[in-house]
């Protein structure tokens, strides 16, 4: 592909995603405004939170797993030119029980908290914490929903301008309510919870409201059987993958708060540095996802290589550059968080491998969006159980427990396991892009 070509993709390309970036961006300085003012409220509460997020979160994220099989599914339908507004109520009904059976589950986990070895201390606030945050399933659940549905039309830019909102909605409401002003109670952990229902609902009604603003609600009375299969076939792998992913951060956040609660702390503090980076790659991900999908759709091979092409060198270069700074100013970096000294000496010498893992993670979730537009998504599941549940977990505790080098010794395992997951998705896609030349000739 030469430089006039690559402009042509990457312009079309970034027209998706910048608004994406933004939305993305807020996603991520909304967990760190979580983690900034449960920091500035005690070690304690940013610890409780940290664990009970580490669990919960798992739960959480297969429904939104699930709900990423939206764009890929619709993407493609219109690529083929064909109609999709019909499947608005669909999804939306599917969201929602996808989102009350979450609820129900992470309700159910509280009574286990105080039998898994933690720091007694920390019980009664990861309980109260965890038992406000369910109810904020149904709004980001919604919101999920919408988004994706409107991304399948490229109406991104609304969607993520509500999210830059909800940044500010959330960081209000966090600090006001934890912290107690006028007639408002200090509530702590219960506050801190609380924003997160008030945020994540008040983006999922703005998005709903836009949509029905701008269209007519289109209502066909026919079973969706077809449509509700393919969001499990398509859905599943995705969610499965990414509950894979959670389930190595957060099960090193649990296993290291059995021994301090400074060390769930200090991984919260790392995770939100890294989400903070990964939107970008993320987004560029979502927007390929996009792309790749109307391609497939049209049965465009050449669309499917460039869009493939140009998405993992936008991501890499942006990454390579977070991966530098990291290197660079690992202190100046952590201190945006916390002053506790403690804190800064666990997390300095993690800070090296977190730069490295930064500069693979951008190309593997990547390479993930662009199978989620092939809906080939089992690949990724597969991987991810290889990557992180064979290898990389196994290297992380080796070191960690072993080795006796804690929270360092996991983030050892974390680097392989993005090198791994670079490489394993980058030759299934080459052997991808072949039989795809072959089928298409058919044609």
């Amino acid at each position: 592909m030469n430089y006039k070509k690559f402009y042509i993709y990457a312009k079309e390309l970034l027209r998706l995603t910048l608004p994406m970036i933004m939305g993305g961006i807020g996603f991520a300085f909304i967990f760190v405004g979580d983690v900034f003012v449960a920091a500035r409220y005690s070690t304690d509460v940013l610890a409780a939170v940290s664990i009970s997020g580490a669990i919960t979160s798992i739960i959480f994220m297969f429904g939104i797993g699930m709900l990423s099989s939206v764009s890929a599914y619709l993407s493609n339908r219109l690529g083929a030119k064909k109609s999709a507004k019909s499947y608005l109520i669909p999804s939306i009904k599917f969201a929602e029980i996808l989102a009350f059976i979450s609820f129900l589950t992470i309700i159910g986990v509280i009574p286990f908290f105080k039998k898994l070895g933690f720091e007694e201390k920390l019980i009664p606030m990861m309980n109260i914490y965890t038992f406000i945050f369910a109810f904020s399933t149904f709004g980001d659940y919604l919101f999920k929903t919408m988004k994706e549905f409107l991304q399948s039309y490229k109406i991104v830019f609304v969607p993520n301008i509500i999210v830059i909102i909800a940044i500010f909605v959330n960081l209000f409401a966090n600090w006001i309510l934890a912290f107690g002003i006028g007639p408002i109670p200090e509530m702590g952990e219960a506050g801190l919870a609380l924003a997160t229902v008030i945020s994540r609902t008040f983006m999922g009604l703005s998005v709903l409201f836009f949509y029905l603003y701008k269209f007519k609600l289109k209502i066909v009375k026919k079973a969706y059987t077809d449509y509700y299969k393919s969001m499990v076939e398509i859905g599943l792998p995705i969610s499965l993958a990414i509950c894979i992913e959670f389930l190595a951060f957060n099960l090193i956040t649990i296993l290291m708060g059995r021994i301090s609660g400074l060390y769930s702390a200090a991984e919260s503090i790392l995770v939100a540095i890294i989400n903070t980076t990964f939107m970008v790659p993320m987004s560029v991900s979502v927007a390929t996802t996009i792309k790749v999908g109307y391609s497939n759709g049209a049965k465009n091979l050449e669309d499917i290589k460039r869009y493939s092409l140009v998405s993992c060198i936008i991501s890499e270069i942006f990454m390579l550059l977070c991966g530098i700074i990291i290197a660079m100013f690992p202190v100046q970096i952590i201190k945006l968080f916390t002053s506790d000294a403690e804190l800064i000496k666990i997390m300095i010498p993690i800070m090296i491998l977190l730069a490295i893992f930064e500069i693979t993670d951008g190309l593997q979730v990547t390479l993930s969006g662009i199978f989620k537009g092939l809906k080939d998504t089992k690949i990724v599941m597969i991987t991810n159980v290889i990557s992180y549940l064979v290898i990389g977990l196994p290297i992380g505790t080796y070191f960690a427990i072993i080795k006796e080098q804690n929270l360092f010794g996991f983030w050892i395992g974390l680097s392989v396991t993005s090198i791994l997951l670079c490489v394993i998705l980058g030759l299934r896609l080459l052997k991808t892009l072949k039989k795809l030349e072959l089928e298409f000739k058919k044609l």
